[in-house]
């Protein structure tokens, strides 16, 4: 079953064209990675399934309720004068949900991102990663359906990123919602997805998609694997013929 669709999308601005003509369908409980050069539209395509920006062409077709689609962006975005709890109630107030209820799912989705006991902790006071989880928490809340994540570990060092992967993939056992991850970091996407999508440079389109096969979340020791080593080669030669192209 369908959750959200890209469907002939093409995003035009006044002197470029950033996307398409892009397709893309996500399935219920999908992980899905678009992978691409710089300035390739990965982001424009996670703006148009966020309903943050509307396609020039083609349609989108996206969970549309009121807390069904979550945006974790590269930057945490928290409010600097408010305590991780209040950050990540923020969605539940602004849907009217009673203050109590909100700060103690508030409390409860820390403690799925191993934040407990920081409900407190103004933003300055936290580090990059614990701040980035504040972020994951705050988006995973409202239980939706279609969770899109642009490039969060960007900023991170390597080992808090494989941390964060692997906090992700368990968050994701717990409700299955839909996935979309956007990296331009080639073994990140194979590890994280179970299908990969390879973009041309900008305007950006599709060079070419890979299932990705294994158990999610992954096992320890996966990325030594040779199905992992295999995938991570074929995305690498994949995208380095769609920039060559």
């Amino acid at each position: 079953m369908s959750i959200a669709a890209l469907n002939a999308v093409e995003v035009r601005y006044p002197r470029s064209q950033a996307l398409g003509p892009f397709t893309l369908d996500i399935g219920a409980g999908e992980i899905v990675a678009l992978v691409g050069p710089s300035g390739c539209g990965k982001s424009t395509a996670l703006r148009l399934l966020a309903g943050l920006e509307g396609p020039t062409r083609g349609e989108v077709v996206r969970a549309a309720s009121r807390g069904e689609t979550s945006v974790v962006f590269q930057a945490p975005t928290l409010m600097p004068w408010s305590g991780a709890a209040d950050n990540v109630a923020l969605p539940l107030a602004l849907a009217g949900l009673a203050k109590a209820e909100a700060r103690r799912r508030a409390s409860a989705a820390l403690a799925l991102v191993k934040l407990q006991g920081l409900d407190a902790a103004k933003p300055a006071q936290l580090s990059g990663g614990m701040a980035m989880r504040v972020s994951l928490a705050r988006a995973l809340v409202t239980e939706p359906k279609l969770l899109l994540l642009d490039e969060p570990f960007a900023a991170l060092d390597e080992i808090t990123r494989r941390a964060l992967a692997d906090d992700i993939h368990r968050l994701w056992t717990l409700t299955h919602p839909a996935v979309v991850f956007v990296t331009h970091n080639v073994e990140e996407a194979v590890y994280m997805a179970s299908r990969v999508l390879v973009m041309t440079p900008g305007p950006g389109r599709l060079a070419f998609e890979m299932p990705v096969e294994g158990p999610l979340p992954r096992p320890e020791g996966f990325r030594v694997t040779p199905l992992f080593r295999d995938a991570v080669e074929q995305v690498s030669r994949a995208l380095a013929g769609a920039m060559a192209a």
